[in-house]
């Protein structure tokens, strides 16, 4: 019986600890479904009626790993895609921030913000309603659900 190469099985045991972390992110706690409905609520909640402003804000370090680029890239891409009218006249602001840069102090401080994070920020009545989305990660693995998500999000605070 011959033995398999290390790199055969190195390589196999990789690609299943890609698998196993994939399908945990993909999956969630219900914890952390509860925290998430919570958060939407406590944002919705200050709705009432349509924000008259969105500023969706990213944040992240000099140096990004693959899931913080792709939120990013999706949360833009869900704004130019499905809000482009409301993009392109300001009603959705998109900002990219590096919270590592001395220049960014201040909006770090003023969202919180630490490490790569989403926060949206529907404004009424000239007062921020800032909310951290930490929803999003567990769709960065699927553009479409991530998309479909993000879109129901907006749409809700502009309705």
């Amino acid at each position: 019986m011959k033995i398999p190469n290390k790199k055969i099985i190195i390589g196999c045991a990789i690609t299943l600890a890609v698998i196993i972390t994939l399908v945990v992110f993909s999956l969630g706690s219900p914890k952390s479904e509860t925290n998430t409905l919570d958060q939407d609520q406590s944002l919705m909640s200050v709705a009432g009626r349509p924000a008259d402003k969105i500023e969706v804000v990213h944040f992240h370090a000099t140096h990004q790993c693959w899931s913080c680029i792709t939120v990013g890239e999706y949360a833009l891409k869900t704004i130019k895609e499905k809000f482009l009218e409301e993009y392109r006249s300001g009603k959705i602001v998109f900002k990219d921030i590096n919270g590592e840069l001395p220049a960014n102090k201040d909006i770090v401080a003023k969202y919180q913000a630490s490490g790569s994070s989403l926060f949206i920020n529907a404004i009424k009545d000239g007062k921020d309603n800032i909310q951290e989305d930490v929803n999003i990660w567990r769709y960065v693995s699927n553009e479409a659900t991530f998309i479909n998500y993000f879109e129901d999000k907006l749409r809700s605070l502009l309705e």
